[in-house]
């Protein structure tokens, strides 16, 4: 059976498979949208649907809602083969699975071949927040697309913040209607980010009126967001399960960047998505689907508990080390007891110390959630091997707050700290990219991946590593947050490192004894 809004007409054909449908008029849905439009989504990939999508279909169904949302692709790759509908697969710890068709997307748009639509949406005074999960790398201004919008103008805008900025000026003209410019993709202060390209788009295109109505925090809102929930590649068990059912065209496809597309979403049960409560035109009650409104201190707060000490940290330590040992998912390894212990020590021991309960989420509550029902989850497909993506990206927030922070304690001593240092060789063991037994492997992307297997080039297993070539890579503190010889670190992670190193098996021989001796 294909996916449409045709077949969804035989909902007991569905239904008798265990999907849940749309409960509401989608027609009557999609018409309201397009005519007054109000959330507006760039990058409508996984996470989106997962969780904003699915959002907005809950609140739809219970009648909260009478809008749904407008997706924005980068461009159109061959047309909607599925009158924007997805299915949304939650794999559940207990082992049930949850099928839902996500039916909240009312319209797709693009932002390469669809401007005069998407303009005419950006225009519309009935447009309150337009929402982005596109990484922390889509803010950056160091493209060559970036800076060559920066000198052109709006007209010939063709990077993507140089769109979306485009898009925002021509709200601007039309009658400088309020907005809020909301970016939820995981990355600190992520309004910040959003903020400062569109800031620095209008100081280069000279128009001092467009840049007074961005800095305008009551026509113009760029709120802090805190978002958390696992959904891993498309798993090709889920397409398997989906294709069975007699779905057609569920096969995931891997593209030549390795990036695995498919008309599914699989992900956890467990969500967070805790957003600053500042809408200078309203906003739909999301509250009532989960999301947290709060103060803007309060989403720093839970922030930082979630990427440097509850979540984050623990994640990328499984992922260096389960890739050393060989393991192919993360559920995988919380039935090893030595990594197990590894990342229980990190977080309640050497994590929870320097937390600050947030108030609307508990920091204990959040990190057993983490320990016992998100990361043993047997159901979830995510590997160590995804989540080490990026890793010298992610070691200075993830570990290098939590080692400020002892640095800067009256009660806390720095040189405590003992499994932290243990990843930071880990890693460096890693970038050798040969696992436990010997085996070559095939690292993760990552920015500075050939920079930083510079500082191990020539290192083998069963030769005693010549520490003193790291030491320019321990003092970079964009990669470690700190620099770790001043910080009186850098002696421990060559020593650990040293063991390794030793030859076959040395890691799992110095894990298991660091952590017994914990």
């Amino acid at each position: 059976m294909k996916l449409n809004n045709e077949t969804l007409k035989n909902r007991e054909m569905w239904e008798a498979k265990g999907y849940r449908l749309p409960e509401y008029d989608r027609e009557a849905m999609i018409a309201r949208t397009k005519e007054n439009p109000s959330w507006l989504h760039f990058g409508a990939g996984n996470i989106f649907k997962a969780l904003h999508g699915m959002a907005a279909e809950r609140l739809l169904n219970e009648g909260v809602l009478d809008r749904g949302i407008i997706a924005v692709e980068r461009r159109d790759n061959g047309g909607d083969k599925f009158d924007d509908l997805s299915v949304v697969v939650t794999l559940k710890a207990d082992g049930t699975v949850e099928k839902n068709i996500l039916g909240a997307l009312a319209e797709t748009c693009y932002l390469y071949g669809g401007d005069e639509r998407l303009t005419e949406i950006f225009c519309n005074l009935s447009l309150q927040l337009a929402t982005f999960t596109i990484t922390e790398k889509g803010y950056s201004l160091d493209a060559d697309d970036v800076k060559a919008d920066l000198l052109t103008g709006p007209e010939e805008a063709k990077s993507y913040m140089g769109k979306v900025a485009a898009l925002l000026l021509a709200r601007y003209k039309a009658g400088a209607y309020p907005i809020a410019m909301v970016s939820t993709d995981n990355c600190s202060h992520n309004g910040d980010k959003l903020k400062a390209a569109m800031v620095a788009f209008a100081e280069a295109w000279g128009d001092e009126g467009f840049k007074a109505y961005i800095e305008d925090g009551s026509k113009v809102s760029f709120p802090w967001t805190m978002i958390d929930k696992i959904t891993p590649s498309p798993d090709l068990s889920v397409g398997a399960m989906l294709e069975a059912d007699g779905l057609e065209g569920f096969a995931p496809v891997r593209n030549a960047r390795g990036t695995v597309k498919a008309p599914y979403v699989n992900a956890e049960e467990s969500e967070y998505l805790v957003l600053e409560d500042d809408f200078p035109n309203g906003r739909p009650p999301l509250e009532k689907a989960g999301f947290f409104f709060t103060a803007r201190e309060t989403v720093d707060k839970v922030e930082r508990m979630k990427v440097c000490t509850c979540l984050n940290p623990l994640h990328t330590s499984l992922a260096v080390f389960g890739c050393l040992l060989g393991y192919e998912h993360i559920w995988q390894e919380l039935q090893d007891d030595d990594l197990k212990k590894l990342i229980y020590t990190i977080g309640y021991k050497e994590g929870l110390p320097v937390v600050t309960d947030p108030g609307i989420i508990r920091p204990e509550d959040f990190i057993k959630t983490v320990l016992t029902v998100r990361f043993p989850n047997p159901f979830m497909p995510d590997t160590p091997q995804r989540i080490a993506t990026d890793t010298s990206q992610k070691l200075p927030i993830r570990f290098g707050e939590t080692i400020k922070a002892y640095l800067a304690s009256n009660t806390l001593d720095v040189h405590d700290l003992k499994l932290i240092p243990l990843v930071f060789a880990g890693w460096l063991r890693y970038l050798m990219a040969v696992d436990d037994e010997g085996k070559p492997f095939e690292p993760s992307p990552d920015p500075l991946l050939e920079y930083a297997q510079g500082f191990v080039s020539g290192m083998k297993l069963g030769e005693k590593p010549d520490c003193a070539k790291l030491e320019g890579l321990l003092r970079k503190k964009t990669v470690f947050g700190v620099d770790l010889v001043e910080a009186g670190l850098a002696d421990k992670v060559c020593a650990f490192f040293t063991e390794l190193t030793v030859g076959p098996g040395a890691v799992r021989a110095t894990l298991h004894k660091t952590v017994t001796e914990e």
